[in-house]
């Protein structure tokens, strides 16, 4: 009788063994949420866009899929400060596993509102001079990401200028003048600038009218040119720099590829959805357990260089066949 109960009993036991599996798999899954804070997009605009699709993309391939197992909360200010603030609350508020932030305008609104929702930033500039975090290596606190890239790399902006337009003598930099990144980057064309031949003036526009009139005063003379380094406040008001550089006829450099896509003349600059791509294994990283202060902050190593023939032509321009050759896209 003895073993007969035995046996009853390690049967049991046997089928409820083999059944703990399947019911461990039939628990429903904790749904994860994150946060976007797009700084200087509209949600149609193209470029967020892209940066958004790289990011998504990303996310998928590391096996998360918004509406499955992660929710995703998505804001765009459009580079508006009050509303970058007001944005970053109602994230912070929803209490997110992890934040995407756009820009460094969006990345210090976050760590306004929260010092402990993990914060993952694309394409963020100077994150150690703008206060985001301790060192690259080592960010510490619950801010980490990709940057743009270092400094130095605007200097390539000037000299791309030069060959361009040999008898450019001053350059208009257009800059946000609240923006650390803006600064470093102005410092160091102005530093190679003499060597070119070249005196850089730095100028500003809050918004497309002031800009325009910033560009307009600028173009009165001969031998002037036009940087554009790029920034929040700069992403929405792409048509109207545009506009105002060629309506002055002035050769211009821009940062991104989208400038040249809607006529400007040349862009060097990061792959802007590369960053992006990159940030959704460190929000995949930080879903799974690790602390954004323990992953070290990385650079982007993805550049390219994007001509508009079309442009060039209207403004009587013949681009070097050293210069064409080192495109990475020539519009036609």
């Amino acid at each position: 009788m003895f073993d007969l109960r035995r046996r009853r009993f390690l049967t049991l036991l046997g089928g409820a063994a083999a059944s703990w599996p399947r019911a461990a798999r039939a628990q429903p899954q904790r749904v994860r949420r994150i946060g976007i804070l797009f700084g200087g997009f509209a949600a149609d605009d193209p470029e967020g866009l892209a940066r958004l699709t790289a990011f998504i993309q990303g996310l998928q391939q590391l096996g998360w899929t918004d509406g499955r197992n992660v929710r995703i909360e998505y804001r765009w200010p459009l580079g508006d400060s009050v509303r970058v603030r007001k944005y970053a609350a109602e994230l912070v508020a929803l209490a997110p596993d992890a934040v995407l932030a756009g820009g460094n305008i969006a990345v210090q609104a976050l760590q306004e509102a929260s010092q402990n929702v993990p914060i993952v930033f694309g394409a963020a500039t100077d994150p150690v001079g703008a206060g985001f975090v301790a060192t690259l290596a080592k960010p510490g606190g619950n801010v980490t990401g990709f940057t743009s890239g270092e400094f130095s790399f605007s200097v390539k902006w000037l000299e791309l200028l030069k060959q361009l337009a040999p008898s450019v003598t001053r350059v208009a930099v257009l800059r946000v003048d609240t923006s650390g990144s803006g600064i470093g980057l102005y410092t160091a064309m102005q530093a190679l600038a003499p060597s070119l031949g070249m005196e850089v003036t730095p100028i500003s526009g809050r918004d497309p009218s002031e800009t325009e009139k910033a560009i307009a005063a600028f173009a009165r003379g001969r031998n002037h040119g036009v940087i554009v380094t790029g920034g929040g406040v700069q992403q929405p008001q792409r048509n109207a720099i545009v506009a105002a550089v060629a309506q002055h006829r002035l050769p211009a450099v821009y940062p991104f590829r989208r400038f040249v896509t809607e006529g400007g003349l040349i862009s060097y600059g990061i792959d802007q959805s590369e960053p992006y791509r990159l940030a959704a294994s460190y929000v995949d990283r930080i879903l799974k357990g690790e602390k954004p202060g323990d992953l070290p902050v990385q650079a982007a190593t993805k550049f390219e260089m994007v001509i508009n023939l079309k442009t060039a032509k209207a403004f009587g321009i013949d681009i070097p066949a050293t210069v064409l050759a080192r495109a990475d896209e020539v519009i036609e």
